[in-house]
């Protein structure tokens, strides 16, 4: 059987109760309710099958660079056969470029259920994204290599990281020497490239950050180049191997089987690359990938955590192990479920609440990528998308892996083992809380460029909402404890972000001042990412109880299980803000003065 449990139905509560799609659905590509449902269905019987089987074959598979190239294990290879042969990686491509133009919330819930099933394998697929990228930023020369992307499987990878840079992007010597027109030879090592090496595609298009001889600087001073592994014919036949290897292949935690390389261009031959778009706008085309793989890698937390707990879920309904806690007197008392305990109960709900939190979160975000395709000119949702996005990947990232331990300790003694897969899921998820911009560079972003720089414009709008939610209910509102809950947690986060700008305002006098902020900065991520979660789940939770009387079936456990997460959530997790406020406001910037040989 597959270790993978999917939560289809809380996805398509999602999908079609809390951000009901289907009001426009029609507008992209045509699609209505009962294909976005097939869709699901079908995306769901690939992941608990052939895609996730070769789930810990992959795990246990030790990769390996001869010569420069790395041999995939043939239990993947079917895996990605069997996604390819399907065509799902097709469904949130424009029609321009052969897909069905799905909108990215029904393209989120699908990259939540391969994600969760198998996510090194979908580590190889990330092609599709940068073909998208090449072809929208590129010339028509590239678009036409973004088509054969597509169509003929090729791989692709986003190039940013170097040994001595690191998340310091614009600390990158990497450089670009022009030859002729948009044509330079790329020279330099970059490190930590996601399937920069494998086997199982004829191709492989690097995406490459590099700064161009003359150029200034920093970021601002990086230019995108297109990479092939081999050289391209003009009708699309592949030519010479162009001078970019893999030197060198990383011995990892987890995610094993996702060839993590470094990259040497124009070591012993030229790297040929070619300008992406023919013009020097790097960053900027290089952070739409960064974006996506954000909104990627905050999916797959969520996803993680939820089959995680899942799991943990059936072992507990299951493990038949000492009696009630109420009759623990007694000799004689029958042994129970040990969901039936009140500590493991306890830590069910905990899962219960994040997973379903997280998800909550996930989505709406992707919905709200669904209104900007809709209503590009507004520039309201293009700012809530940056402000969400940090919280997606750092605060999804940080509490699944957190969480996946107590997945674990539900199981006891067995979860240690590799009889479940909880623990290779511990191994491979810890990498989210690194990739893309560790969950301190992002608790910097969503603070001095998503708050900070807009003058809390974008979250000033989002509170109101929030606070309209609180306002709203009746005499006989089921939820009025915690719309007062939640209520108080906006304040207090409120108050929490009012004494970092007040550093932040000291700072311009003095710039010490500063590190006051940012010893903080980590808890406003949390604080901030749990007040518009628990606000999403009361929002699920008032949709779940207005269903409630009428409910039947399955659907009546279901809704209720919305309410009492939400209320659990709201009860146990939203007070802690009221404690980051208080030692915001008591800080007194000590840690920063005391002498690195104190630690």
């Amino acid at each position: 059987m597959s270790h993978y449990k999917a939560n289809l139905r809380d996805q398509e509560f999602n999908l079609f109760e809390a951000n009901p799609i289907t009001e426009y659905l029609e507008s992209f590509g045509g699609m209505d309710e009962d294909t976005a449902r097939m869709i699901l269905r079908e995306v769901e019987r690939l992941a608990v099958g052939p895609w996730g089987e070769s789930f810990v074959a992959t795990d246990r598979y030790e990769l390996k660079l001869v010569n420069g190239e790395v041999v995939l294990p043939d239990e993947l290879k079917r895996s990605i056969d069997a996604y390819r042969e399907a065509g799902w990686g097709r469904i949130a491509m424009p029609p321009e470029l052969g897909g069905a133009g799905a909108p990215p919330s029904l393209t989120t819930a699908t990259i939540e259920l391969l994600c969760g099933s198998q996510p090194t394998a979908y580590f190889y697929a990330i092609g599709e994204l940068m073909a998208r990228v090449l072809f929208e930023e590129g010339t028509e020369e590239q678009q036409k290599i973004a088509h054969y992307m597509l169509d003929r499987n090729w791989g692709g990878t986003m190039v940013l990281t170097e040994p001595d840079a690191g998340s310091d992007v614009g600390a990158g010597t990497t450089k670009a020497v022009q030859l002729d027109g948009d044509m330079y030879a790329i020279e330099g090592v970059k490190r930590f490239i996601t399937s920069g090496e494998f086997d199982y595609a004829e191709n492989i298009i690097h995406l490459v950050l590099a700064r161009p001889e003359g150029a200034g600087p920093g970021t601002k001073g990086l230019s995108l180049f297109m990479v092939p592994k081999f050289l391209i014919n003009d009708d699309g036949s592949l030519g010479d191997r162009n001078g970019v290897y893999a030197t060198n292949i990383e011995k990892k935690m987890g995610i094993k089987g996702s060839t993590t390389c470094e990259l040497s261009f124009g070591a012993d031959t030229p790297a040929y690359g070619w300008l992406v778009g023919s013009k020097h706008d790097g960053i900027r085309q290089m952070f739409r990938v960064i974006e996506h793989a954000r909104m990627l890698i905050g999916t797959k937390s969520t996803a993680t955590l939820s089959t995680g707990y899942l799991n943990a879920l059936e072992y507990a309904k299951q493990r038949v192990q000492g009696p009630d806690l109420a009759q623990a007197t007694d000799k004689t008392a029958p042994r129970v479920a040990i969901i039936r305990h009140p500590n493991v109960r306890r830590m069910l709900m905990i899962q219960k609440a994040y997973a379903e939190g997280l998800r909550a979160l996930v989505m709406y975000t992707a919905w709200v990528q669904d209104q900007i395709m809709l209503h590009p000119d507004d520039q309201y949702l293009d700012a809530l998308n940056d402000l969400l996005l940090p919280m997606v990947k750092g605060y999804s990232s940080e509490k699944a892996y957190e969480l996946l331990a107590m997945s674990l300790q539900v199981f006891g003694g067995s979860g240690f083992t590799t009889d479940y897969p909880i623990e290779q899921y511990i191994r491979d998820s810890k990498i989210d809380t690194l990739y893309e911009g560790t969950t301190g560079i992002q608790a910097m972003d969503l603070f001095f460029r998503k708050i900070a720089r807009d003058q809390g414009a974008t979250l000033t709008r989002i509170s109101a909402q929030i606070v309209e939610f609180v306002k709203g209910g009746g005499d006989e509102d089921v939820l009025s404890t915690e719309r007062e809950l939640l209520g108080k947690a906006l304040d207090d986060v409120q108050g929490q972000i009012g004494v970092l700008v007040g550093h932040l305002m000291a700072s311009m006098q003095e710039p010490t001042q500063i590190y006051k902020a940012g010893l903080h900065l980590d808890g406003l991520l949390e604080s901030l990412s749990e007040v518009v979660i628990g606000w999403l789940l009361l929002r699920h939770a008032e949709i779940a109880a207005a269903k409630l009387p009428a409910a039947t079936g399955d659907d009546v456990a279901f809704y209720e299980g919305k309410v009492a997460s939400a209320r659990f959530f709201v009860g146990h997790v939203l007070p802690g803000i009221a404690t980051r406020r208080s030692e915001a406001e008591a800080e007194n910037g000590g840690l920063m003065v005391l002498s690195d040989e104190a630690f």
